[in-house]
């Protein structure tokens, strides 16, 4: 499996009065970009609404600011696996109008597997551990 990193788009609306992309809109860009990751692991037959991950823990160190002309790059990658959780990895590139790379922000974020039918924590799928674990991870 192949993963490729997420690119989202930067709306107008992701812009504060400083005329970069406001903090809080970050963490919608890493769930999109989780979204990416598990659309591109082939899961399989999923009930994302019977059995996912809840957010436990975000963490974002921001390092330069995100501007609306900018082109932003979020690779994603399973930092370690436990028996009910995921630590998740992030790494946010820009390429500016000049074709110049920077990285703008590391993020991690833990996330638990959830039964919400029964509203009980689960074990992280075996067949997720595998997938997880032959991509390669992010390295700050």
């Amino acid at each position: 499996m192949k993963y490729t990193p997420y690119t989202p788009e930067i709306r107008f609306a992701d812009i504060d009065a400083m005329g970069h992309v406001n903090n809080a809109t970050y963490l919608t860009y890493l769930e999109q970009a989780r979204i990416h990751y598990f659309s591109q692991m082939d899961l399989g037959t999923w009930d994302w609404k019977k059995h996912g991950v809840i957010v436990a823990r975000h963490e974002i160190d921001y390092k330069r600011p995100i501007y609306s002309r900018d082109r932003v790059f979020i690779q994603l990658g399973c930092k370690n696996i436990g028996g009910k959780s995921l630590h998740m990895d992030y790494k946010v590139t820009v390429v500016d109008g000049d074709g110049q790379q920077t990285i703008a922000a590391f993020a991690s974020t833990v996330l638990v597997c959830f039964d919400h039918t029964s509203q009980q924590t689960i074990s992280v799928p075996e067949k997720w551990k595998e997938k997880m674990l032959a991509l390669p991870s992010v390295t700050s």
